[in-house]
């Protein structure tokens, strides 16, 4: 199912992001950055791992996890976390967990775009990618 999802794609739109950074306790120049910059995906599966790798002018960032299996992470904000990918349907379903916090990333095939839904507490955000 992740082969739906597996090319490269660019941010197109995104929807409240600014406040999911904000939820996440991210400071104002960083969240300046993160707003401005729009970033490219690649995700391909390497074997039985998924490699997701993210670049922008802000900061280039490769995880490579197994699905269902946790994995230690450093976001692109300095956060370390333990994260899992598991397969739900034809969602690709991310969470993130520190510091007793927790944050659910989704990526899914809508229309021929890859819309990711980003969920922290009750703040929503919706980027939307096209394929590149």
């Amino acid at each position: 199912m992740v082969d739906a999802l597996c090319g490269t794609w660019k941010l197109v739109n995104s929807e409240n992001f600014d406040e999911y950074m904000k939820a996440l306790g991210i400071g104002f120049a960083t969240r300046q950055v993160g707003n401005m910059a729009k970033p490219t995906l690649n995700i391909s599966k390497e074997g039985d791992k998924v490699v997701i790798k993210t670049q922008s002018t802000f900061k280039n960032i490769e995880i490579s996890f197994k699905l269902g299996e946790e994995f230690d992470e450093t976001t692109a904000d300095d956060r370390h976390c333990k994260s899992t990918v598991t397969m739900d349907g034809d969602q690709l379903v991310y969470v993130q967990k520190w510091d007793g916090k927790e944050t659910t990333i989704v990526r899914e095939i809508k229309d021929g775009k890859m819309l990711t839904k980003l969920t922290f507490g009750d703040v929503v955000a919706v980027r939307t990618f096209e394929k590149a």
